[in-house]
């Protein structure tokens, strides 16, 4: 059984311990930054197992009116293709229903991880921004 929950309070070593499982080194390079930035969020959802063990987390950046964005979505490898991160994205579609844009970013479709999120986030109805004739802009990343 799998219940996905609100969460306000963020145990390094358990965080470390997720990120570090989907290799997110921008994350896990700095644990107390990824934490503040977890509590900094409009909300972080979890899905935990019934004893308690983390398996995924989502967290959203929003003014909750008229954007919402998917800051992080992520499963541990171990449980991937259980529903589990449909499960927590389905919540946030539901919870932000309201807002006029609803909007995450992922890597290129050319890069193996990218080709995966693609067609899950497909699966669940989601169009690139070209699709929707948009355009998303960002700085260089800074490491």
């Amino acid at each position: 059984m799998v219940t996905i929950g609100e969460e306000s309070a963020f145990d390094p070593q358990e965080m470390f311990e997720l990120y570090d499982s989907v290799d997110w080194a921008g994350y896990t390079s700095d644990v107390d930054k990824l934490c503040r930035g977890l509590a900094n969020s409009h909300l972080v959802i979890t899905a935990r197992d019934e004893s308690g063990t983390l398996l995924g987390l989502a967290r959203t950046i929003s003014d909750d009116e008229s954007v919402c964005y998917v800051q992080d979505l992520l499963v541990n490898p171990k449980f991937h293709r259980q529903g589990i991160g449909r499960r927590l994205l389905e919540h946030l579609k539901q919870r932000y229903a309201h807002c006029r844009f609803f909007l995450l970013s992922t890597d290129h479709e050319s890069t193996p991880e990218g080709r995966r999120n693609h067609a899950f986030y497909r699966s669940l109805g989601f169009l690139s921004y070209e699709e929707k004739q948009m355009s998303a802009f960002g700085l260089p990343r800074v490491r």
